[in-house]
């Protein structure tokens, strides 16, 4: 006799498992046998079990998933959200006496070493339900390639290892709950991971809505996934199709089923549909919102310390997120720009919709889809956000950067009326006449800046705004002090789109820094809130896998002196009644803003709003907008010679402020302090004379003749 005979016949004897150690007989009758080390511990060993990888969702402010991250396609559900035939199924195929046995079937084992000592190695696993879920702990938490080879070497020290493993998670845990474990740890194939994804991915079910064909398919493929993935060739679906075969055979000769029932559901077909993979942001409706959310998880240490735990638990952790979107108001901006631009158009348009007192994004919108694919004009990256969030470089504000100045001259005690003379063209005095924060001197005497508009003559706080007039920001910002407007916008988080520093020239108040329409929204939402600046916010909750809830809250300051933004607001919403808008008109509630053109129409953007929801637009090209200019083009299917901050971008706002805000009660505006500001903006006659002036062009802006910045 062959020294592999007789072992084999001693350990079917002794009714023990043999693998060259010492083995217990565990959940059966039987005695240790030879061991190869007789020291080897047999103690029942602590598993660590990291949570498996599962999918992160994220969900509109109502509750309804927009998007979702995940590193591996799982989604872990309760046993009892497991329909019944799929776990008699599961069970009867890979370890019919799984209830009975403890942490090792012995029977099982006995066919196995059968088969291993007859071949010389170990070719069958004979593995009980819970070793297979110990072996898939260790692969998945692995931190290497070579961990997760050790964890699925053919060798009897992995099963020895997985054994004791097993020993200790059958005392730690019942049966149905190692079962649950397995069942949502287990890989099927096709990329799902867990039964609740393999049950979506392969036939568009819940785990809970599984019928015996396709418990007995799933069943089926645990053994060798990557042989039976239907999702690779036919000859895998056939494979699938046979060990599906197989699975219902079993359960007949179990007496699960009926060999009638067996023999129909082997006639039925596959019925595999590779229900498409759940995508990121670009397979979600809102991409430019999903990605600054992702954005946001990953850039910001309130979400968790280090980039590379925020980057796991939104890939890997199974968190719900809740966010900021209102649906409704998403809804508004995008039917708005689309009434008014183009997708296939050269110039993108892009708006973004900010809650005044909270800094809550409730929209984020554009012309173009997100996706990368040039053929389709898309973006490539998120037109309505800043790099830190996946924008580029952005626009040019232009004259909505005047707000800032006017800010700033209200701060220091001028009121609505004050003001000075000015002509149709302005030159720095000297080269000391604008400081930078750094206290250099910037003026540069020769390079005038002229009025779109015409003539000068005397212009106020608020007939300077209304007319956005070039040469009285100027002056009003030489007068107030560049660095004093510089730091009145970086109090309202005004920081350039590419994320350099804010470029300091005596042209700042025309607005030659880039921005993006999140940033300029939500300073703009600041007056909107009396001064209350508020960090722009999209995350309010997230909840764990585990259920643990953690909420989140507006990070808010006082910027400035609620009657300055009182003030403020009441000058520029003239800019509706008499201003750059009045072309436009206004939106039948209480609302104020500022148009922006840039030089000789490089891009052109509106900022507004009312004390409930604040909008910015700005629009360009992104092929770039210095060299294709908005001049002689078609936007939406109209022609424009030139583009104005009123032509388009003011048009989508009003659109977008009127649905957004339907069924809302207006908020007024809170009174101007008239002792403090001597005046009522709009509704008073400046104090001295004004010269008679031509016109003004409805969609006529201050335009930027001096750019520093390329």
């Amino acid at each position: 006799m062959s020294s592999i005979a007789r072992l084999t016949g001693a350990a079917v004897a002794a009714g023990v498992v043999v693998a060259g150690i010492a083995l217990p007989a565990v959940g059966g009758s039987g005695a240790l046998f030879i061991s190869a080390s007789e020291d080897l511990s047999f103690k029942p060993e602590d598993l660590k079990e990291p949570p498996p990888a599962e999918v992160t969702r994220i969900l509109d402010a109502n509750g309804r998933q927009i998007a979702q991250f995940y590193e591996v396609y799982r989604e872990s559900v309760p046993l009892s959200q497991v329909s019944d035939i799929m776990k008699t199924a599961i069970v009867a195929i890979e370890d019919d006496r799984f209830y009975e046995h403890g942490a090792i079937d012995i029977e099982g084992t006995f066919r196995a070493l059968a088969k291993n000592l007859a071949t010389g190695g170990v070719s069958q696993g004979g593995s009980s339900i819970t070793q297979q879920y110990v072996k898939q702990v260790l692969f998945t938490s692995a931190n290497s390639k070579a961990e997760q080879a050790k964890a699925l070497e053919a060798s009897y020290a992995r099963k020895y290892r997985e054994l004791r493993y097993a020993m200790a998670v059958e005392k730690k845990y019942t049966k149905d709950e190692i079962l649950e474990k397995y069942l949502n740890i287990a890989y099927f194939g096709a990329s799902a991971n867990g039964i609740e994804a393999a049950a979506k991915r392969f036939f568009g079910v819940r785990a809970s809505q599984l019928n015996l064909v396709q418990a007995a398919t799933l069943a089926g493929a645990v053994q060798d996934p990557n042989m039976t993935d239907p999702n690779v060739s036919k000859a895998h679906k056939k494979r699938l199709l046979e060990r599906r075969n197989i699975v219902l055979d079993r359960m007949a000769e179990l007496k699960k089923i009926t060999k009638e029932e067996a023999e129909e559901a082997k006639a039925a077909k596959l019925g595999y549909k590779g229900t498409a993979l759940p995508g990121g942001c670009e397979s979600s409706d809102y991409p430019y919102f999903c990605m600054y959310v992702r954005s946001e998880m990953l850039t910001n240490p309130a979400f968790g310390k280090g980039k590379k735990y925020r980057k796991a638990q939104l890939d890997r952790g199974g968190l719900t997120i809740k966010t900021t979107l209102d649906p409704r108001m998403q809804a508004a901006a995008e039917i708005a720009i689309k009434k008014h631009v183009h997708a296939s158009d050269n110039p993108v348009a892009a708006e973004a919709l900010v809650q005044p007192g909270t800094g809550a994004i409730k929209a984020m919108a554009a012309s173009r889809k997100y996706g990368g694919d040039e053929d389709k004009n898309e973006m490539s990256y998120n037109v309505v956000a800043d790099a830190e969030h996946g924008g580029g470089t952005g626009f040019q504000a232009g004259s909505t950067f005047k707000t800032f100045t006017l800010l700033t001259a209200l701060k220091q005690g001028m009121k609505i009326n004050d003001g000075f003379n000015v002509g149709s063209s302005y030159s720095a005095p000297n080269y000391w006449s604008f400081k930078n924060c750094k206290g250099k001197n910037v003026g540069e005497p020769g390079w005038p800046v002229t009025n779109d508009e015409g003539g000068g003559g005397f212009k106020s706080l608020a007939s300077g705004t209304w007319g956005s007039v070039n040469t009285f920001f100027m002056m009003l910002e030489q007068k107030v002090g560049l660095c004093e407007t510089v730091q009145t916008a970086k109090s309202l988080g005004i920081h350039r789109s590419d994320g350099l520093p804010l470029q300091e020239f005596e042209t700042f108040t025309l607005g030659i820094n880039e921005m993006d329409p999140v940033t300029v929204a939500n300073a703009y939402a600041a007056i909107g809130a009396r001064g209350k600046y508020c960090e722009p916010m999209v995350i309010t909750q997230i909840t764990d896998r585990n259920g643990k809830r953690y909420d989140y809250k507006p990070k808010c300051k006082q910027a400035f002196d609620p009657e300055v933004a009182d003030a403020a607001a009441d000058i520029l919403s003239g800019v509706f009644t008499r201003g750059t808008m009045r072309g436009v008109g206004g939106i039948g509630r209480p609302a104020a803003g500022k148009t922006g053109t840039t030089d000789a129409q490089s891009t052109a953007w509106f900022a507004g709003f009312t004390p409930d929801l604040a909008g910015a637009v700005s629009i360009g090209d992104p092929r770039g907008s210095v060299k294709y200019k908005l001049n002689n083009v078609m936007i939406g299917g109209r022609y424009y010679g030139s583009v104005f901050g009123a032509s388009v971008p003011g048009p989508i706002w009003k659109d977008t402020m009127l649905a957004a805000l339907k069924g809302v009660p207006p908020t007024p505006f809170t009174p101007v302090d008239t002792a403090r500001f001597g005046g009522c903006g709009q509704s008073c006659q400046p104090q001295r004379p004004v010269r008679p002036e031509p016109p003004a062009d409805p969609f006529e802006d201050g335009e930027v003749l001096y750019d520093t910045h390329d």
